[in-house]
């Protein structure tokens, strides 16, 4: 059994490797998922209740380690189903105080289970017997038992819980994901709402702008050199409130001219000019 076993936690693994959960349907995505794991565990439960584990060792193994493996994945992709399920629509405020309160709700369950969480994380053995043997009656822990998971000969109660630690430390990396990812959105609508009341004009000539934009463009300056010339047209646009038009066309007339690069020589003497004055002073 140890290697059927063995080869069912490894096809797990490849299969959730190989699923790219898609962010705009997260929701069906997981719930995919919930039920692939659901349909792995009932499998697995069967091959358990029909088949002994050869010694102790290896029965420890699988209820401290490789079911734990599996059933912290679906617990983990069911909550994040429910979680995205009970999402309130609103402003990124409201969502981000939403998402904190689940936050909060894995401290919780931290700070009501931690000496078995120091237990489990320090890699102690000195009570497996009694955590990972099914059968500890005096020890057993059921009052958190999950829908999954409530025959006694496929848990032991503490299975679960590693289980539960597995899945909340997923989670709180999601969620915390979850959250920058809309604090992100804040400052970017910020600083949109500050170009928009910029009270910046630029009152040259377009065509200085454009040499300017493509100067910047093409410098590598910007996102380490991983940006568009349309990108960088569409910013200053915004930050100037001037509409650029046909860019491109005066790219092709700049190349033409004889001073291929007049604007950004008239900034050079416009610095120089203003550094010489003030050495004077």
């Amino acid at each position: 059994m140890k290697e059927y076993i063995n080869q069912l936690v490894q096809q797990v693994e490849n299969t959730l490797a190989d699923f790219e959960i898609c962010e705009c349907n997260i929701i069906s995505d997981s719930l995919k998922i919930v039920h692939y794991l659901y349909d792995i565990l009932l499998e697995l439960r069967e091959k358990v209740k029909d088949n002994e584990f050869e010694n102790k060792v290896d029965e420890i193994l699988f209820f401290k380690v490789q079911k734990p493996e599996l059933l912290g994945r679906l617990i983990y992709f069911y909550k994040m189903y429910r979680i995205e399920t009970q999402c309130p629509t609103g402003s990124n405020e409201v969502i981000k105080h939403y998402l904190n309160q689940e936050l909060d709700s894995l401290t919780y369950f931290f700070n009501h289970n931690l000496d078995f969480y120091q237990y489990y994380r320090s890699n102690s053995t000195l009570y497996d017997e009694y955590y990972f043997l099914r059968g500890k009656k005096d020890i057993r822990l059921c009052t958190d038992s999950s829908q999954f998971d409530k025959d006694p000969k496929f848990s032991t109660g503490y299975d679960y819980k590693v289980a539960k630690i597995i899945a909340n430390e997923m989670l709180r990396i999601y969620l915390n994901k979850r959250i920058i990812k809309l604090e992100t959105g804040n400052q970017i609508k910020d600083n949109l709402q500050w170009l928009n009341k910029s009270p910046f004009r630029f009152t040259g000539k377009k065509v200085f702008l454009i040499e300017l934009g493509y100067s910047l463009a093409s410098s590598g300056d910007f996102n380490n050199g991983n940006i568009e010339i349309k990108e960088m047209m569409n910013f200053l646009s915004s930050a100037f409130h001037t509409d650029l038009g046909d860019y491109y066309a005066a790219y092709i007339a700049m190349k033409e001219r004889k001073d291929r690069t007049a604007y950004l020589h008239h900034l050079i003497d416009s610095l120089i000019k203003r550094m010489n004055d003030d050495d004077m002073k």
